[in-house]
């Protein structure tokens, strides 16, 4: 390698990973920093983010992942100008009981209004207004959100893309990490392109492969779990108005349906643990879900008219893993996002720059009762 190419390569900080965590996280920093973004496949967001279903949910998830979705909203609403699209298109959310299960929504009601004082329990006759094709019969009551939207995840993604490019920021496509080393207060992070980039902090944002990428950087590993996920689409009946129709959710997650104009986007809320892969979707889950949908709604459509899955990567408590490694120096993690990254991310990047800078957290986060000790790696020792 020449002198000029080192010194190309030389940056402030590389981020390993271009779905969401990666690039949102990047452009915060790249605001006093030199940064790197690299990632293994040819296109960024290739895997989890590319595969998303797109929603923000403010009842959604444990305490921790509700402050970050609730402080991410702002931005979401009003993004700015880099972003150069509207990102949110209101679809409210439904959440039921099916029999027998009304005191467990009723305990999520209590537990989640505190950050979302509209959401409302109904009865399963306003349930069923809100989605005609469910059994009001089969369910004790329900929960609506009729404030939660969908998401543009492309804009979002490419947003913090082009706001981290504005700021100086590089990133390299078909990049992928294969040898970690510190030398000299610098970690020498070298690529399948031939490349080896040098900078004193490195984040791990690799989705569903930061405990890879973690143990090329001789750190422990957090106790990462991909989860596949399988998503189907069929087309929706014809006398069914889909333009207003909520998204609906069982509360213990056995399936979901969003409308997708003239087509009903399904899911088995499957969360098969896997290896670190190109995720498949599973045909025996799409199967299931087939099963519970006609079970609790009058829709009765069995063929797929396509399919795909993503993997939702958790740690053992479903919360982000955000901060410096205890042990091995200069090395950041950004990972554990779950199935919540989409909703989380504006806000989640700036309170992880802000730990890399050693400055508190956003008082928007902290006011909603999240601790930077709450994100911490070492919180599981």
């Amino acid at each position: 390698m020449t002198t000029s190419e080192r010194e190309q390569n030389s940056t402030d900080v590389v981020v390993i990973g271009g779905g969401i965590g990666g690039v949102s996280l990047g452009y915060e920093l790249a605001s006093d920093r030199r940064v790197t973004l690299l990632e293994r496949e040819s296109t960024l967001a290739f895997h989890t983010t590319g595969r998303s279903a797109a929603l923000f949910l403010e009842t959604y998830g444990n305490n921790a992942i509700r402050a970050l979705t609730t402080a991410s909203r702002a931005f979401l609403v009003d993004p700015p100008d880099y972003v150069r699209s509207e990102l949110l298109a209101p679809r409210p959310l439904l959440q039921f009981a099916a029999t027998g299960r009304g005191d467990a929504l009723e305990a999520m009601y209590a537990d989640v209004s505190r950050l979302t004082p509209d959401a409302q329990l109904v009865s399963p006759t306003d349930a069923r207004t809100l989605f005609p094709p469910l059994r009001p019969e089969l369910i004790d009551c329900a929960l609506y959100e009729p404030h939660s939207m969908e998401v543009d995840v492309h804009a979002l993604h490419q947003g913090f893309v082009r706001g981290l490019r504005d700021r100086g920021g590089r990133v390299r496509t078909g990049a992928g990490v294969t040898r970690i080393a510190r030398v000299d207060g610098l970690w020498h992070v070298h690529t399948t392109d031939g490349a080896v980039h040098t900078a004193p902090l490195v984040v791990d944002a690799a989705g569903a492969w930061a405990d890879v990428v973690g143990a090329l950087a001789g750190a422990d590993p957090i106790g990462l779990v991909p989860m596949r996920r399988s998503v189907f689409m069929v087309a929706a009946p014809e006398d069914l108005d889909t333009a207003k129709l909520a998204t609906l959710s069982d509360i213990d997650e056995k399936f979901y349906i969003k409308p997708e104009g003239a087509q009903l986007l399904c899911s088995p809320a499957d969360e098969t643990p896997t290896e670190p892969s190109d995720a498949r979707p599973d045909e025996l889950e799409i199967a299931r879900a087939f099963d519970d949908i006609a079970e609790a709604t009058t829709l009765t459509a069995r063929r797929v008219r396509s399919s795909w899955a993503g993997l939702r990567s958790f740690v053992p408590d479903r919360t982000p893993v955000v901060g410096f490694d205890p042990a091995v120096e200069g090395f950041f993690w950004c990972a554990g996002q779950g199935g919540y990254g989409i909703q989380t991310c504006a806000a989640l990047a700036r309170v992880g720059a802000a730990i890399v800078r050693g400055e508190p957290l956003p008082a928007d986060v902290t006011e909603r009762g999240l601790r930077a000790g709450d994100l911490a790696p070492h919180r599981f020792g």
